[in-house]
């Protein structure tokens, strides 16, 4: 399976708008986060950032964030959306393979919304060896797990849960901070997410 480029390309559903897991606005989850101080400074990383309104958000003189996507065009969308704003300095948008791209440094804080369930099971493993990986002894992992059923067409988004992510996390170092209901899912996803918080307690093998 070509893991970067599943179901005819996230290239062309950019290219031709088919894009209906983006939100036009930040996560609620992310703000609410962000305006409770509740996320670490230091380096952040979105993968599959998309339009990267969460990038934006979580951007600030305390935490650097790194916005990354297979897309070319959405890269080069973000950009020229949010290049002039004030906290700019504070983020960069990047179109690089999560699976192959070698930062010159490790993460504080990895968020994952979208992500995850883009990916067939088979890939999985090889999602959680990179966020072992690319986090620093001591992180976080943020997941937004959805969707917890199977009833919104697709896939992707391929159905997940608690467990999955469970099962290939804590092999690999990381330990439940908490796992609970997202009440600030937005509309048609209430019910079917829940917001799991894990910390990378061992070192990168």
């Amino acid at each position: 399976m070509d893991i970067k480029e599943p179901h005819g390309g996230w290239e062309k559903l950019w290219v031709e708008g088919r894009t209906l897991w983006d939100l036009g606005e930040a996560t609620p989850t992310v703000v609410h986060l962000c305006e409770t101080g509740s996320l670490p400074n230091g380096r952040a990383l979105i993968p599959g950032c998309g339009t990267g309104y969460d990038v934006v958000v979580m951007a600030s003189p305390d935490r650097h964030v790194v916005g990354l996507d297979i897309s070319k065009t959405s890269v080069e969308r973000s950009t020229k959306m949010f290049s002039s704003l004030p906290n700019s300095k504070h983020f960069s948008f990047l179109e690089e393979d999560f699976f192959t791209w070698e930062p010159t440094e490790k993460f504080d804080l990895i968020f994952d919304y979208n992500f995850f369930c883009a990916f067939e099971p088979k890939v999985r493993p090889l999602w959680a060896k990179r966020m072992q990986q690319l986090l620093k002894p001591g992180g976080e992992l943020i997941t937004l797990i959805f969707p917890l059923d199977d009833r919104l067409g697709g896939p992707p988004p391929y159905p997940v849960s608690v467990s999955a992510y469970e099962e290939l996390l804590v092999p690999l170092g990381f330990e439940v901070i908490s796992i609970v209901d997202n009440e600030l899912a937005p509309g048609p996803r209430k019910g079917t997410e829940k917001v799991g918080r894990w910390k990378k307690i061992k070192k990168s093998m």
